[in-house]
Parts: C-alpha cells; structure tokens; sequence
C-alpha cells in the first residue's frame, strides 16, 4: 500500500469515528451512571449462544473493540455464570443447548435477569419450524430485554442496556431497596 493509499485511509477512519462518535458517548455515559446507581460497580455479563450463525455474537464482541469499549461504561463480560447478574442469549434454541443455556441461568445468582439479542431468541428465524429447534426462549426463561434485529448493531445493543437500566432503576424505586422484580412482559427494544 503506497504512501497516498495509507494517509487516505486513515482520513476516512478518523471521519467514520468520529461521525458516531457523541452518540455512542452520550448513551455510554447515561449507562455508565444508571449501572453505578443500581449496582454500584460494574454490571457483569455471562453471553449464551443457543444456536446462532454467531451474527450476534460478533456484534456483541464488536462492543468491546476500542470504538465502542463498553468496559469504560461499566459493562463487562464473564466467563462464568456464577460471577454474572445479566445473561444475555442470542440464537434460536436449539435441543442440544436447551440444557446448557437452563444450567447456565440457574447458576447466576439471584436476583437473576435475561436479555435475548437478535431476532431468533424471540421468533427463531429462519430455523423456527426445524426439527432441532425447541421454540423461543420466552417458552423456558422470563425474558426482561429483547434487543431487536438480525443481527442487532452494537449501538442498538447498548440503547437495550439503557432500557434495562431503566426497567431496573424503576423497579428499584418502586420496592424501596428491598427486591429488583422485572415486569412480566417483555420490552423490546427496536
């Protein structure tokens, strides 16, 4: 790559950057506050594929490359279920990740909160009518967020966050700091 082609490229990239740019910080920094409000540290997440293409999954891994770097927003991500106070499911459920992905929940602690990203936790997507696919994730877990698309980008998965801080701080004023409850319908988020 000559001279010109490098000191061109890296023009774009700084203007691509920076055109998203406040968004992502405006939103990060609203997250950043309601996660310190509800939990005073950062809020961990343990990831599940259920049976997906891994769309998801790179968007989801997209979040902590250094454009968007959700660990700054007190975001992070874990490997362990029993460290975990969010499960985040992406993919259809297939029957042989049926029991890992209930063993996986019923290892966070309580109070325990699903959020399901892209279309085929909720609908199942091209796969619903398989012989290997057990249904929606709603039909085996109470779900709190669905975070819309196929796959979600990462700035719609942080706008989920948001809403889930807010579902969260709203039910923690409501009970007066005695328990976190989660509404029985699902919100989704476009």
């Amino acid at each position: 790559m000559s001279f010109l082609s490098k000191l061109l490229f890296k023009n774009k990239t700084q203007e691509i950057a920076a055109a998203g740019s406040d968004s992502i910080l405006i939103k990060g920094e609203e997250l950043k506050r309601s996660v310190n409000e509800v939990f005073g540290r950062s809020l961990f997440v343990r990831l599940v594929d259920s049976g997906s293409c891994n769309a998801c999954e790179n968007e989801l891994a997209a979040l902590s490359n250094p454009y968007y770097d959700l660990e700054r927003f007190g975001i992070k991500f874990v490997a362990s279920p029993k460290h975990a106070d969010v499960l985040i499911i992406t993919g259809c459920v297939t029957r042989n990740m049926l029991n890992p992905m209930l063993k996986t929940y019923e290892n966070i602690p309580s109070p325990k909160f699903v959020i399901t990203a892209g279309d085929c936790p909720e609908t199942g997507g091209p796969f619903k009518d398989s012989y290997s696919v057990c249904g929606p994730v709603s039909k085996y877990l109470n779900i709190a967020v669905h975070i819309k698309g196929c796959p979600p980008e990462p700035e719609t998965i942080i706008s989920g966050f948001l809403k889930f801080m807010d579902i969260l701080k709203a039910s923690y004023r409501n009970t007066e700091n005695t328990s976190i409850k989660m509404p029985n319908k699902i919100i989704n988020v476009p």
